[in-house]
């Protein structure tokens, strides 16, 4: 078995003859914001070759970092066969038809396929609205000579279920952001370096748990963290560790590794490592000093980076939207009836947001269902969008601005208490099979808790197994960290006096001292 880096979450996966490309991500993501680190513009030939030849692609999830359908109309022939994730939607066999594939295999969550030549996959869900379109997947592969986890960014509770087909050799996985918080966010400076350090730290901690639950002969981080070469967002990169930002790159998390006498295989775009004869051996394109030279000297390689692509940007630039679109006449056309959709997941925001951009700010009042112009109220949230962005995503319907805009971190937000999921779950579903998804959603999470069937023990404490907020198992990500319980699969913090939350008001962890 050979895996070859792509970037990224990009992998080319050759085995028992066949090959399979997961997640090819080439072409700058969220409105430029998103740049592939280290750069993958300069693929070897023959790795590049293989990709657009390839068997079978998978595609793990729809943020464009990982489906890149402008780079896949035009390189990867229509020949490939799909494996497709047991989604609740069929949105991702739509977009990817639309590409012009046609032969789909189409997966049961979990559950091997059998490819020929004792080649074997699995792919295993996260299936909850908050992971945005559909979900998030993990890709197990078998062959004769290997067995390789993609888990990529899925945040799967069920890590048995990544292991339950054998002992594991590769485990490529993410360990650094993916989100916008907390750098857009209106803190001061003191405050944002705060929020980030804690955030890189429940990162860290998660992926540690599932290295641990793995228990892979390897590890390969892998899923980011991207760079940003536009000069409005350089400074979200990470280069003296000093930054407000949750990005940090390969070099931190291999500390981290061998802190816990983990073998972490440091990859660049074109690395390739091989399972073979029992041993595992690994290549770097250009050998092991230029491998290293993005990370031993980032801030020279990222300004190099950025001297080469700044034309793409500024022509990416000059074409973005310059009219003067009614923004509340179409925001309320087009929200307004799905909001009437979402009783339960109005109640559950609570509040009224503030969408303000050039020349028009838009008051969305989910407590009444209605978007307004602005009348100058008080609002819980807040949103500053530039408005070319704005005016893109509504001309595009965009039905997950999480993906279309958010992600792109060209934005400030502000909110007066704690995170509200349900919040962001609304941008999330802008359409209206999205919109009864998330109602439903709002709905389970928001009913009277069941009593707690089953408790597990962390430090002094006992708890109620399942995290209140994701159902994760606290025997797996459940850690005592001072004055509080940590569910480390997405950072909620419990306190031990009596179980509330930090993270939001309307979560409680059953919880009291062992005996």
């Amino acid at each position: 078995m050979r895996a070859t880096s792509l970037g990224h979450a990009g992998i080319l996966i050759e085995t028992a003859g066949r090959t399979i490309t997961c997640d090819p991500w080439f072409i700058p993501a969220f409105h430029g914001s998103w740049f592939v680190f280290p750069r993958n513009d300069r693929l070897p030939p023959r790795v590049l070759d293989a990709v657009e030849r390839t068997d079978y692609l998978y595609v793990s999830h729809q943020h464009a970092d990982h489906l890149d359908e402008a780079w896949l109309a035009g390189h990867v022939h229509r020949g490939a066969t799909v494996l497709l994730p047991d989604f609740p939607t069929r949105e991702l066999e739509q977009r990817l038809s639309h590409l012009g594939f046609r032969t789909f295999i189409r997966t049961r969550d979990g559950e091997e396929v059998d490819l020929g030549g004792g080649l074997r996959v699995a792919i295993h869900v996260e299936t909850s609205v908050t992971d945005g379109p559909g979900g998030d997947s993990a890709l197990v592969v078998s062959s004769p000579t290997g067995r390789l986890v993609n888990q990529n960014d899925c945040r799967t509770g069920d890590v048995a279920a990544l292991r339950r087909h054998g002992p594991v050799d590769l485990h490529w996985l993410q360990f650094s952001g993916a989100i916008w918080y907390p750098m857009v966010y209106e803190e001061d400076p003191a405050e944002l370096r705060r929020l980030a350090a804690a955030k890189v730290e429940s990162q860290f901690a998660r992926a540690m748990r599932y290295v641990e639950s793995i228990d892979a002969r390897a590890v390969v981080p892998s899923a980011g963290p991207p760079c940003f070469l536009d000069p409005d967002l350089f400074r979200f990169n990470v280069v003296t560790g000093e930054e407000p930002s949750i990005f940090p790159d390969q070099t931190a998390f291999h500390s981290r590794l061998a802190a816990a006498n983990r073998t972490g295989l440091l990859n660049v775009p074109g690395t390739t490592i091989e399972v073979r004869n029992g041993a595992i051996a690994i290549e770097h394109p250009d050998g092991d000093a230029a491998a290293r030279r993005p990370f031993d000297h980032k801030l020279a390689y990222l300004r190099e980076y950025q001297t080469d692509w700044m034309p793409w940007l500024d022509g990416m630039k000059a074409d973005w939207p310059a009219g003067r679109t009614d923004l509340v006449a179409s925001l309320k056309a087009w929200w307004e009836p799905l909001l009437a959709l979402a009783p339960t997941l109005r109640r559950a925001i609570g509040d009224a947001c503030l969408i303000r951009t050039d020349g028009a700010e838009i008051l969305v009042d989910f407590p009444t269902g209605t978007v307004s112009a602005h009348d100058g109220r008080d609002t819980g949230f807040r949103f500053t969008i530039p408005r070319p962005l704005l005016e893109m995503v509504v001309a595009d319907h965009a039905v997950d601005w999480s993906n279309s805009l958010f992600l792109s971190c060209r934005f400030s937000a502000w909110r007066r208490g704690e995170y509200n999921e349900h919040l962001y779950n609304f941008f999330k579903s802008l359409s209206v099979e999205r919109m009864r998804r998330a109602e439903a959603e709002a709905v389970r999470r928001t009913a009277p808790a069941a009593p707690p069937s089953d408790t597990v023990r962390i430090g002094g404490f006992v708890v109620q197994r399942q995290c209140p907020h994701r159902q994760a198992d606290l025997g797996e990500f459940g850690i005592l960290d001072g004055e509080h319980i940590v569910c480390t699969l997405h950072g909620w913090r419990f306190r031990t006096s009596d179980g509330s939350c930090v993270n939001a008001d309307d979560r409680r962890l059953e919880i009291r001292p062992a005996d």
